[in-house]
């Protein structure tokens, strides 16, 4: 691959919740709400974000900063040291939740991904440790 290939994969399903037992039996990923998944792709920079989680875009449309809230820089800054903490969750299955970290995130500070995608990764970190009661950083995650 010419650039470096940022994939990122979010299926996250939350524990507990009575829409997750219907599961995926008998169903096709075309049945899915198209609210449930957001999907962020830049073919120059040869990357694909998909984020599929039941409650992220009703909690991004009513929860989140809206855009323009937070710088880049800002938002560059807090992606760096979260998805070094998600990694490092991620390859220590022992100690942390194999279910909430199942892949780890290849997010490269080196590379200019453009504000909505800052953006959008900034707010899934938030809401993942919101709705999972995590907390990836030193600082208590804020919607």
């Amino acid at each position: 691959m010419k650039n470096l290939l940022l994939i990122l994969l979010f299926m996250i399903t939350l524990m507990g919740c009575s829409s997750s037992k219907n599961g995926f039996a008998g169903n096709s990923i075309s049945n899915f709400k198209k609210s449930d998944t957001i999907r962020i792709a830049n073919d120059s920079l040869e990357y694909e974000v998909i984020i599929i989680d039941a409650g992220f875009s009703m909690w991004l449309n009513s929860q989140a900063k809206p855009r323009g809230f937070y710088t880049e820089d800002y938002l560059e800054g807090r992606n760096q040291i979260y998805a070094a903490e998600w990694n490092n969750r991620a390859m220590q299955p022992q100690r942390f939740n194999q279910n909430l970290y199942e892949m780890q995130i290849n997010y490269n500070y080196n590379i200019h991904y453009g504000y909505e995608v800052n953006y959008l990764i900034y707010n899934y970190f938030i809401y993942f440790q919101i709705t999972n009661k995590q907390q990836l950083a030193g600082f208590a995650p804020r919607p």
